[in-house]
């Protein structure tokens, strides 16, 4: 019986295609020879040239060695791409552009339609480990039965979506995602999930189409986080847990973000430099994910070891998608806004914040762009909790089932 239905599902579902857009069913088929066999060639030094820094300036070397020498013996990329391979992909054409997308049904016919969306320097490959419970039947911590269809596209410039014009911007792709979701894939109504790039398109998401986004759930907003002396003019006091992520904030302020510099300058230079550099490029992309991470990552629930930092770089490189996604910051100088300002939306909005992510929120900051209803906070985890804390993030999104009203 459950095979008829879900036969049932297919057939609906690709007619639904034929008759909405031009839909293909999207196979990955890369090589990853001549990655590898330069990653292999590349020369680094032997020794540090100042030791005793560690990550403080940057990727340290000894790690930056161990990630180019599994990468180059056991790494496996035919693995890789037979796991991703796993979960129905396709392409469409939305104003001129392909977009690859993941498309996974649920059983139940009354799942929630849910888009996740992800940021820099990830890809869709780092929501994936979220799609199968997602789909599957499963309760709110309230008892309301939730599951979701849930769609997975890779950003323009990104992967095996194709790169955006110059002047593009994330407004932009909320635009074509709306557009994904409604008019290719024919949800009436659904709900957003964003994590970093993903929580400002997201956000547009909900602030622009309010009649088709009813529910989000976001892990950061575009808005520039209360520096520490504007905490008392709103008479907020920081807990002890908030304070630790206010320090982060800080810090990552401080001395983390130059790489958003460069891409927000110059990244025709960044790009260039490393289009061809596969060693290059998992320096650039692995001091992130190492750290912007939890530093217990890699350890239950973590899922985040070097293995997905190598599955990542690999996407960047063979995809060619290195240039175009940096070029998303310069796309996008003033998306940070430094005043607060209500969606206009009556939609439930909820929000996930990860001890080790270096943006930091209130729930009374987050509450006033939004119809918050829930705000929760994770001991473990950071910048990327579908690899760091996949179980946490899971049940926070299966809350939207406590607001859906679709």
């Amino acid at each position: 019986m459950r095979l008829m239905y879900t036969a049932h599902l297919l057939v609906g579902f690709i007619s639904c295609l034929g008759a909405r857009a031009a839909i293909k069913p999207f196979t990955i088929n890369l090589c990853s020879s001549r990655m590898l066999e330069l990653a292999d060639q590349a020369q680094l030094p032997v020794d540090e040239e100042y030791s005793g820094l560690g990550g403080s300036l940057g990727i340290d070397l000894d790690v930056l060695k161990s990630l180019k020498d599994q990468w180059t013996t056991s790494f496996s990329w035919a693995a890789e791409q037979a796991a991703l391979n796993k979960h129905p992909q396709y392409t469409t054409t939305i104003e001129n552009l392909t977009v690859h997308f993941v498309h996974e049904r649920s059983h139940d016919p009354d799942a929630i339609p849910l888009i996740l969306i992800h940021g820099w320097p990830g890809s869709f490959a780092e929501l994936i480990p979220l799609v199968d419970p997602l789909v599957a039947a499963a309760k709110t911590s309230k008892g309301t039965p939730v599951s979701f269809h849930v769609v997975i596209p890779s950003l323009p410039g990104f992967a095996f979506s194709s790169a955006p014009p110059a002047n593009w911007t994330l407004d932009d792709t909320a635009r074509i995602f709306n557009t994904l979701m409604t008019d290719i894939l024919g949800y009436g109504t659904y709900a957003v999930h964003g994590t970093d790039w993903g929580s400002f398109i997201g956000y547009s998401m909900y602030d622009n189409y309010n009649k088709t986004v009813r529910a989000a759930h976001l892990l950061e907003i575009p808005f520039l986080p209360l520096s520490p002396d504007q905490f008392p003019k709103y008479n907020i006091t920081l807990d002890e847990e908030e304070q630790f992520q206010e320090d982060l904030a800080l810090a990552f302020q401080a001395t983390g973000s130059g790489y958003a510099v460069e891409q927000s300058t110059k990244p025709n230079t960044i790009g260039l430099a490393l289009y061809d550099n596969p060693v290059g490029q998992l320096a650039w992309i692995g001091e992130k994910y190492i750290e912007w991470s939890d530093p217990r990552a890699g350890t239950a629930p973590s899922i985040l070891t070097h293995n997905h930092i190598l599955l990542e770089v690999s996407l960047y490189y063979m995809t060619k998608s290195f240039v175009s996604s940096v070029f998303t910051y310069a796309q996008n100088p003033t998306l940070i806004k430094p005043s607060y300002a209500k969606a206009r939306t009556d939609a439930p909005m909820l929000f996930s914040s990860f001890k080790y992510n270096y943006g930091f929120w209130t729930k009374e900051v987050v509450s006033w762009v939004g119809n918050l209803v829930l705000y929760n906070y994770h001991d473990f985890g950071g910048h990327f909790p579908a690899l760091d804390n996949p179980p946490a993030l899971v049940d926070d999104l299966r809350e939207i089932g406590n607001y859906w009203s679709g």
